[in-house]
């Protein structure tokens, strides 16, 4: 299906992008001349020019503009950040959403997932081969009938500006909350999503397909929701977490 198809890439490009993906979850304030550089180092002939290119196809930016996957479209409405100072302390109280890159044996795909952000919980999630909205507004869906938040808080990428995005929001009385454009921690949690799911589980891996993929991702995040527990939350899973207050 259309979601499950890799994007193509050549196989020395392929190459490249795992290794800048490990070396940017580990150095996220390292830019393009950086990240060249620390390959060079590791015996790789590859130019800084290349390197931004990879890197914009994969979203990342150095730290103090933290990882973008897309910028805003023109004329859509940005909303402001709303969770500055406040004390979030139950779940349904704030959602978030992200989207980041799954290598496989012959491309990648789009990886979005929607979190409670208390709980840690993830509601949904989706893979594309594509950056139009509709993945992203099939995740908002399937989390919807899981519950409610009081705030859904994103980036101010085009796919969660858009008018299906946020109109769906919107109708269920969801405020609308977006990052600073400069803040890599307006999104902290879902951000330390990425980096778990990539290390105990997408590294650890080598996709043949987008079919492989899904089901793999499926696996990992029903281990994640109901096996793992987390420090932060007690050594409690984030289900446990999620549940304890009734929708």
């Amino acid at each position: 299906g259309l979601y499950y198809q890799p994007a193509g890439i050549s196989e020395e490009d392929l190459t490249f992008i795992k290794l800048i993906d490990r070396q940017y979850l580990s150095t996220p304030f390292y830019g393009a001349r950086k990240i060249a550089a620390w390959l060079k180092s590791q015996g790789q002939r590859v130019n800084r020019k290349r390197v931004r290119r990879l890197m914009q196809l994969m979203g990342l930016r150095a730290i103090y503009r933290r990882p973008r996957i897309s910028k805003p479209a023109p004329g859509h409405k940005i909303y402001p950040y709303l969770l500055n100072g406040m004390n979030i302390t139950r779940p349904n109280q704030v959602w978030a959403a992200d989207i980041t890159y799954i290598p496989m044996a012959q491309g990648f795909l789009y990886l979005v997932a929607i979190i409670d952000w208390y709980s840690r919980y993830v509601l949904s999630w989706r893979l594309s081969n594509t950056l139009d909205a509709g993945f992203c507004v099939e995740a908002l869906k399937e989390a919807l009938k899981k519950g409610r938040p009081e705030i859904f808080n994103t980036d101010q990428g085009a796919q969660f500006t858009s008018e299906a995005f946020t109109g769906l929001l919107e109708q269920h009385g969801v405020r609308i909350s977006m990052d600073g454009k400069g803040s890599y921690n307006d999104n902290l949690f879902i951000e330390r999503l990425w980096r778990t799911v990539k290390y105990e589980e997408v590294y650890l891996k080598a996709y043949q397909d987008g079919r492989d993929a899904r089901i793999s991702l499926g696996n990992y995040f029903r281990f994640y929701n109901t096996e793992r527990p987390h420090q932060a939350l007690g050594y409690r899973t984030p289900a446990e977490v999620f549940t304890l207050i009734p929708v």
